[in-house]
């Protein structure tokens, strides 16, 4: 096959939000490098990058892009990748019995696009029914926020985010709907921008038609203040 058919074929890949599974693709050996050691070592290869687009990296405004993409590149964006950060999501007994669905609305939702490394911008609304255990409001927008900083399809985010907020609650009955823009879709190919993406993803009782027509509901609900 000639160079240019298997490049076309990545490109239709990317641009069909084609992902690879429900983990991210991390290989086994990718905490063995601090995080400066990373840093140290992207901030080579974007020097080389920009040098090889022709952008003089002498000029003031240039020379400390390098460094700063790394920085915001470990620290930052892709900060979710590392087990370490995931958040500590204490959980505590549900002595007050409110037994119907919690929902956290309009989480922001800041990602990348694993196929063009252009940013996801959207919202996340996350719901749960309690088995006896409750979860910080908080935690809910950390568990989503960490799951977003990693090169990511929106799909595989939703899903995460659920089975995360699963497992901490001790329950199936837990909800996500993602609404994003992609600004790979927005800024470059089809440059669509008043298009957005909507998942989902509904656990235990959410996947009964009147739980999920209640919490689809809530989210609309205008509760601007």
């Amino acid at each position: 096959m000639k160079i240019d058919n298997i490049l076309d074929d990545i490109e239709e890949v990317g641009d069909n939000h084609v992902g690879s599974s429900q983990e991210n693709p991390i290989r086994k050996d990718a905490f063995e490098l601090s995080d400066l050691e990373k840093i140290a070592s992207i901030k080579e290869d974007v020097n080389r990058i920009l040098h090889t687009l022709g952008m003089d990296l002498t000029d003031d405004s240039l020379r400390g892009t390098p460094q700063r993409v790394a920085k915001m590149f470990v620290n930052e964006i892709f900060a979710g990748l590392h087990p370490d950060r995931k958040p500590k999501a204490s959980v505590f007994e549900n002595k007050y019995k409110y037994g119907e669905m919690l929902v956290e609305k309009n989480i922001t939702v800041y990602s990348t696009c694993e196929h063009h490394l252009l940013p996801i911008v959207g919202r996340a609304h996350v719901a749960y029914i309690s088995n006896g255990t409750v979860v910080g409001l908080s935690k809910m927008n950390r568990i989503v926020d960490y799951f977003a900083k990693r090169p990511q399809v929106q799909e595989r985010m939703t899903m995460q985010i659920v089975k995360e907020l699963q497992e901490v609650l001790g329950t199936e009955d837990v909800a996500c709907v993602v609404d994003a823009k992609h600004l790979c879709v927005n800024s470059r190919g089809i440059r669509d921008i008043e298009s957005s993406t909507v998942t989902s993803e509904f656990g235990g009782k959410f996947k009964e038609n009147a739980t999920r027509r209640e919490f689809l509901d809530y989210i609309k609900l205008d509760t601007d203040f």
